[in-house]
């Protein structure tokens, strides 16, 4: 291997690990796009994932299908958007309540689930089949994959393949198509959008469930890859906050929302790839070896690890900060976002 492809690895091999990071980011972002389109500020990201991916997780295991995992994904964080849908554009309840007891109660669910399928199993574990496992693996990336000497390391698994045709196929909807106009206009002020012959309550029924599916996804690459393939509880984490506050960073933009969630992603990844990366320019200038070295080691001694941990909510906070301070109109929160909409006050 060239002294240039030597420095270019650790580089690729970062820039791979950032976007698998940030693959269920991603999701949990454009699914919460869509709900905020229509008007729905759903806190229950976290839930939505967490029941996604404990039904395609199982589903998975029990039937031995991938594509029947997925759709199963899709159909338990269908199931959380529906409770979350049913309690505030029927019975109108606060939506900042009912998504912060969906994220609560979703997570609990998936927790019982899952263990009890795993006191079922008699064996101590749930693993997900090998024929699944083996089409979970990394898929190389078309003409990038023919580099030589680097071309191996471009590869990302089918979940990251789906994220970016997703949010290709949202920001088309959003902003090219006369459903997605109507679901913004529902959004911005959804007593005029009635006025003008738009059915509300349908359209937000259905852009609710569909963007509570997307997130389900979300929650089936955080079961089914980020654990390896193994059960384990609370699998979601902190990714379905991180999700919630991407899309003020996105300025509700789906094509924005891939760029921001290979930030987080990267930086959740960081601390992996640090020594590799201070390394990488000793390839092309030998001479810098030896200082390099030293600064690698003291990246990886000096710096403890609850930094790189922080990394991701501080750039949160730094984003919430910053858009709250932001004055231009282009890109603010849906106007009607967090306000039920009873037709009788039109």
């Amino acid at each position: 291997m060239s002294a240039f492809s030597t420095f270019l690895a650790p580089i690729i091999q970062f820039l791979i690990a950032a976007i698998l990071s940030s693959t269920p980011i991603l999701y949990g972002t454009l699914g919460e796009i869509l709900n905020e389109k229509s008007g729905h500020l759903n806190l229950g990201v976290p839930g939505m994932m967490a029941m996604g991916g404990t039904m395609g997780f199982l589903v998975g295991y029990y039937s031995n299908n991938l594509i029947l995992a997925l759709l199963g994904a899709c159909v338990g964080g269908m199931l959380g958007a529906l409770i979350y849908a049913v309690l505030t554009v029927t019975f109108m309840a606060n939506q900042n309540v009912t998504g912060l007891t969906l994220s609560i109660f979703g997570i609990g669910l998936s927790n019982f689930a899952g263990k009890f399928a795993l006191s079922q199993s008699g064996i101590g574990t749930l693993k997900l089949p090998d024929e699944i496992n083996s089409q979970l693996l990394n898929i190389p990336i078309p003409l990038l994959c023919w580099i030589p000497e680097v071309g191996q390391y471009f590869a990302v698994n089918i979940f990251v393949y789906l994220a970016v045709i997703l949010a290709a196929a949202l920001s088309f909807y959003l902003h090219h198509t006369k459903v997605g106009h109507n679901l913004r206009a529902i959004g911005e002020n959804p007593a005029a959008a009635d006025a003008a012959g738009i059915r509300v309550v349908p359209a937000k029924y259905l852009n609710l469930l569909i963007g509570g599916g997307i997130c389900g996804l979300g929650g089936a690459y955080a079961a089914m890859i980020i654990s390896g393939g193994v059960w384990g509880s609370n699998f979601v984490g902190e990714l379905g906050w991180i999700a919630v506050a991407l899309v003020i960073f996105a300025a509700w933009k789906p094509g924005r929302a891939v760029f921001g969630a290979f930030l987080f992603g990267a930086l959740r990844v960081l601390r992996y790839h640090l020594t590799n990366l201070i390394l990488a320019p000793a390839a092309l200038v030998p001479a810098w070896d030896e200082g390099l070295s030293s600064a690698s080691r003291w990246a990886s001694n000096s710096i403890p690890v609850a930094i790189y941990d922080m990394l991701p909510f501080l750039m949160t906070a730094l984003v919430l900060v910053i858009t709250s301070m932001r004055k231009a109109k282009e890109g603010l929160q849906p106007a009607s976002c967090g306000t039920n909409y009873f037709r009788e006050e039109r």
